[in-house]
């Protein structure tokens, strides 16, 4: 799917940018952060899905600033790929949308290797875009 489709099926719409939701998301990012940090190793599929949603929160955050709200995940790694002009990043972020999809609607597990591997993936872009906020 690319930004022009998303825009045609409106899942994700022109809009005045808000700084009271943007400053919300970015708390609520912050908690999920925070909250990933205090679990203990052995729950490395929380420690994901928090990250995975503290990043989705943080993308949020710099989809508003640019003036959309985006109604699904897949139409954010097009916002990073096509408005951000980040491909890389875009890539990353589909990846990690689509092992998050696994655990979250699929049941599917995750080692603790290769969590250890998605969490410094999530970590690093959680950094990356949580820096473009304004």
């Amino acid at each position: 799917m690319d930004w022009h489709e998303c825009i045609k099926k409106s899942i994700a719409k022109e809009i005045k940018p808000d700084r009271n939701l943007i400053a919300s998301a970015r708390k609520i990012a912050s908690i999920k952060i925070e909250s990933a940090n205090a679990l203990p190793k052995r729950y490395h599929i929380g420690k994901i899905t928090l990250l995975y949603d503290a990043l989705r929160e943080y993308l949020e955050c710099i989809a508003l600033e640019h003036g959309y709200k985006i109604y699904n995940h897949e139409c954010y790694s097009t916002f990073v790929k096509e408005i951000l002009g980040k491909q890389k990043d875009a890539e990353v972020f589909d990846s990690l949308r689509k092992i998050r999809n696994g655990i979250n609607y699929y049941g599917k597990e995750v080692s603790e290797t290769d969590a250890e591997q998605i969490i410094a993936s999530l970590t690093l872009l959680i950094e990356k875009f949580r820096k473009e906020i304004k």
